[in-house]
């Protein structure tokens, strides 16, 4: 598996979004994507990420970008979470981890002295031609989205 790096092609995928639709990179050319991986949906971290990138939502729409959160949570769990905080951008699921082993974002973490392998809270802008232009890796999520805002000139 190659690192993905800035300038690089963004692998295409396909899974199933919130809306039970297959969804592709290839479905966004033309687009700026914001590719953003997380661990899970309703934990505190996940869930401030979300509600920020939520809050810029109408932003980041108009300068272009989609949002397209992935995680490893079931259809139905996107739907309720989803639902629950009113967000306005896709999730992706991502249940059988291809998605997550093409980006590179799965990683040994340690929780009460148990190690188990997990999604590193990581992040991909993508141009309109699928040309990855930036990458976040280990992110903090109460801090990315501002960031990443003041890194796209956005803010």
């Amino acid at each position: 598996m190659e690192k993905i790096i800035a300038g690089a092609q963004a692998p295409d995928f396909t899974v199933t979004s919130d809306a039970g639709k297959a969804v592709s990179l290839h479905d966004f050319l033309g687009k700026k994507v914001i590719l953003y991986f997380y661990p899970k949906d309703n934990t505190a971290g996940c869930t401030l990420e979300a509600q920020q990138f939520d809050a810029a939502y109408a932003k980041l729409v108009q300068a272009g970008y989609e949002i397209l959160g992935v995680s490893r949570n079931t259809v139905r769990q996107h739907v309720n979470f989803k639902k629950k905080f009113a967000l306005h951008f896709t999730l992706l699921s991502d249940t059988d981890e291809s998605l997550c082993k093409c980006y590179d974002v799965l990683r040994e973490k340690k929780l009460y002295g148990r190690s188990y392998i997990g999604i590193d809270r990581s992040t991909f802008i993508i141009d309109e031609t699928g040309r990855v232009t930036a990458v976040y890796r280990g992110v903090n999520a109460k801090e990315h989205v501002g960031k990443l805002l003041t890194d796209l000139g956005i803010e």
